[in-house]
């Protein structure tokens, strides 16, 4: 239960963390193209990429609150970056080339179908 405690925590810092750079972005950048979430990707993913290269320091708790908890609050995307750079450095590549089409595909049509449903229920 303190794991699953540590982890919301961690969340709930990731998350506003990804607000407030989301906030800042479109101040400095304007509202027309979506800045802050390309930031929060691209910076999610270095960060948990070096988070993951330092884990043998961490403690599992420590480990978990900041990869799953805080930077799973900020971005998804750096931990499907992650898995799929695991893909490619393992020689793996079918695999990282599959998860890559199938997250964008299939991430695009979830979103689509979602949007359609949404409009049958608002009619």
């Amino acid at each position: 239960m303190l794991r699953f405690a540590l982890i919301c925590l961690g969340g709930a810092l990731g998350t506003g963390a990804r607000y407030l750079t989301a906030l800042w972005a479109s101040s400095a950048f304007g509202p027309a193209f979506p800045a802050g979430t390309l930031i929060v990707n691209i910076l999610g993913s270095f960060l948990l990429g070096f988070l993951m290269g330092l884990s043998p320091l961490f403690s599992a708790n420590v480990r978990l609150t900041l990869t799953t908890g805080v930077m799973g609050g900020f971005t998804t995307y750096s931990t499907f970056n992650y898995e799929t750079t695991n893909y490619f450095r393992e020689g793996a590549w079918l695999m990282g080339a599959t998860n890559m089409a199938a997250t964008l595909v299939g991430c695009l049509a979830a979103g689509l179908a979602g949007l359609a449903l949404a409009r049958l229920v608002v009619r």
